[in-house]
């Protein structure tokens, strides 16, 4: 406990980021009693702090001519297994408590991917919606001047996150391009005609159902006939609700801040399609769904996990589904629950899941396609080379293949139950820890 305290007095007033250490620490302080090494060089407490924390100002120019000012950040966490590695988030949300609880969360999700990939997050508390492009361009100018001096394709490479698509991470590249007159691969989820790679705007969304496949394959079953709540409808979101349909699964909800859909007939492709231009061209609120499909239902100020199923996704944000949400799922039938967003579930709801013995897989896993693939551009970028979508595809079941036997291998439990958030945890530290331990005191 002692560890535990150091942490929390030096990080006071970090509730997101003591909550993640705390889920870690549940199990990973008891594995280390048994691997004394491990105490010996202090590996918890040194993972727990970053390398390197940037913090800076970001004024732009709206199109009245204002003078705005943002600030910015990256957290560089630990680069024992590579370069830094993780995404940019823009949104009024973004604090330092928030980007290293999620730079904490990256190190051990890209130790699970198995590709040589450090952990960081950053971005800004800059909110794109409702600003222009050139606002959104003249924002990411500034934000790369500044960052730009702390990155780079052997040393730090940026992804996108909330409010950080396709055309956020375009503005970065450009402005970095101009600044260093280099073209390296320093940013992923680039477009595919300059340096992207296949299937990297799916791959999160994929990935998660490729990892609950796993589990039903174990099991000796699909996902054929299952029903799925899915939260959420971003990126994530869409692509795992295609990939479910593809896999003949019935996906009935999606949601957003003001309140989720319900559509007992199911969400087909026509249906997901209104969707992503709802969502990604007009960027409208869900609630417009049930204009064009009368027969579903729409629930304002809510969230989906009252709604019966046998699966749900939380693909949202961080602490969206809590106790009372976790026992309503349950009393509802549902039996798997995998994320899609980043911590989305409380410790009080994991506890019931696990106390109930719910299949629960924390994102650091089930959500891990996304770095996955991102890590796959970096070796695309290295090699001056395209791969087609088929092998990107391939290569990443394969990752998401190796992070089931590595839950499965650490995870397992005396009745037989597999405990993915224990065999996520572990697996995942003890890659870190082992480099981190032939590298020195540093």
């Amino acid at each position: 406990m002692n560890i535990l305290t150091t942490i929390e007095k030096r990080n006071s007033g970090e509730p997101e980021f003591l909550q993640a250490v705390n889920e870690v620490a549940e199990y990973i302080i008891p594995f280390i009693g048994e691997n004394p090494k491990f105490e010996k060089y202090k590996v918890f407490e040194r993972m727990a702090e970053p390398e390197r924390v940037l913090i800076f100002r970001v004024p732009w120019v709206d199109d009245a001519g204002e003078i705005q000012i943002n600030r910015g950040y990256r957290v560089q966490m630990n680069s024992a297994i590579g370069p830094y590695k993780g995404g940019l988030r823009f949104h009024p949300s973004v604090n330092l408590s928030v980007l290293k609880f999620l730079a904490f969360e990256q190190t051990f999700k890209n130790s699970l991917t198995g590709l040589p990939m450090g952990g960081a997050k950053g971005g800004s508390d800059f909110d794109p919606k409702g600003k222009s492009d050139a606002e959104v361009m003249r924002f990411c100018q500034s934000f790369m001047t500044e960052l730009y001096r702390h990155i780079g394709p052997d040393l730090d490479v940026p992804a996108g996150d909330i409010g950080v698509g396709k055309r956020e991470i375009g503005y970065l590249f450009g402005q970095y391009k101009r600044l260093k007159n280099e073209f390296t691969g320093v940013l992923t989820g680039k477009g595919f005609e300059w340096g992207g790679s296949r299937i990297r705007p799916e791959a999160t969304g994929y990935g998660l159902i490729y990892f609950v496949q796993e589990i039903f394959k174990d099991e000796g079953k699909t996902l054929e006939g299952k029903v799925i709540a899915i939260s959420g409808s971003g990126n994530v979101a869409q692509f795992a609700a295609e990939k479910s349909i593809q896999c003949g699964a019935k996906v009935v909800t999606m949601s957003d801040s003001n309140g989720y859909i319900y559509d007992p007939e199911g969400i087909d492709f026509e249906k997901l399609a209104f969707i992503t231009n709802l969502k990604e061209i007009r960027r409208g609120r869900i609630s417009e769904y049930i204009n064009a499909y009368p027969s579903a239902n729409y629930v304002a100020d809510a969230k989906p996990w009252a709604v019966p199923c046998d699966i749900a996704l939380p693909c949202a944000t961080q602490n969206e589904l809590n106790e009372t949400d976790a026992q309503q799922l349950i009393n509802n039938g549902c039996r798997f629950v995998a994320e899609g967003a980043n911590m989305p579930c409380t410790r009080e709801a994991v506890a019931i899941f696990n106390k109930q013995k719910i299949t629960y897989v924390p994102g650091k896993a089930a959500n891990a396609g996304g770095v996955a693939v991102s890590g796959l551009e970096m070796t695309q970028n290295s090699l001056r080379y395209a791969w087609v979508k088929d092998k990107v595809d391939d290569r990443l079941k394969m990752i998401i293949r190796g992070i089931h036997a590595t839950c499965v291998k650490y995870g397992k439990e005396a009745d037989g139950h597999i405990n993915y958030e224990k065999g996520a945890n572990i697996g995942g530290f003890v890659k870190v820890a082992e480099a981190m331990i032939d590298q020195g005191v540093v």
